[in-house]
């Protein structure tokens, strides 16, 4: 059974509407051709594979932050949080994950703590690997504090093809590090703000597997991490 399972990834409910969309067509195609249906048969187990919803391991030390979901690390930089989120104009590290349509597309809570605001803007679908998709693409944002009294906040972003933002966190929330909250279709970006002070344990380019890559340790001194994976 445990080798059943390392072969069998659990699917995300809401991926199962366009699961069977597509095994509907995929019928259809056989009856129109053998070559058109086992198209079908391969597209259909590509949008399995796109909702896929893996366990994780998730770290339980206080003050780990994870990533919010898997990805790339595509941009480091100083930038001020969502205006809708009300925490000011005083820029921020932000790390950006960018999702291509083979990642994970489960995004997971980056730490413990309460949710204090959600909130929806609607906007563009631009490249989600374009800085300015920050700031005009479709989002949701996320501001949440911690135990120790800190907050950060937490994007989702819509992209090129991404049509579907899906966001279960309400303000007044609870929610605990690793938990998962919602998921983008198909194709998008994460965006994290740390608090002040707290240096990412990430560098560009580094692969992010949500709920276990540690972006950053909020009792830690350990100085921002160097250099560029290539």
């Amino acid at each position: 059974m445990s080798a059943l399972s390392t072969v069998i990834v659990p699917i995300n409910r809401a991926g199962w509407p366009f699961i069977l969309a597509f095994a509907v067509v995929t019928l259809i195609l056989f009856w129109l051709s053998t070559f058109l249906g086992w198209i079908g048969v391969i597209l259909t187990a590509w949008c399995a594979y796109f909702f896929r919803d893996p366990d994780r391991v998730v770290p339980t030390r206080p003050g780990l932050m994870v990533s919010p979901a898997d990805g790339l690390v595509q941009m480091i930089t100083k930038a001020v949080p969502p205006p809708e989120l009300g925490m000011g104009p005083e820029p921020l590290t932000r790390i950006s994950i960018f999702l291509n349509v083979f990642n994970v597309h489960i995004n997971r809570t980056p730490i413990e703590g309460t949710v204090t605001r959600a909130e929806y803007h609607p906007g563009k679908f631009l490249n989600a690997a374009l800085d300015k998709a920050s700031d005009l693409n479709e989002r949701m944002s996320i501001r949440l504090a911690m135990p120790d009294g800190r907050e950060i906040a937490f994007v989702q972003i819509a992209g090129l093809v991404a049509r579907r933002i899906i966001c279960t966190l309400k303000p007044g929330q609870s929610v605990s590090t690793g938990e998962r909250y919602g998921l983008i279709r198909f194709g998008s970006r994460t965006d994290i703000y740390l608090p002040d002070g707290v240096q990412p344990l990430v560098v560009v380019g580094q692969k992010a597997l949500g709920g276990e890559t540690i972006l950053a340790d909020l009792a830690s001194a350990e100085p921002q991490r160097q250099g560029v994976v290539r």
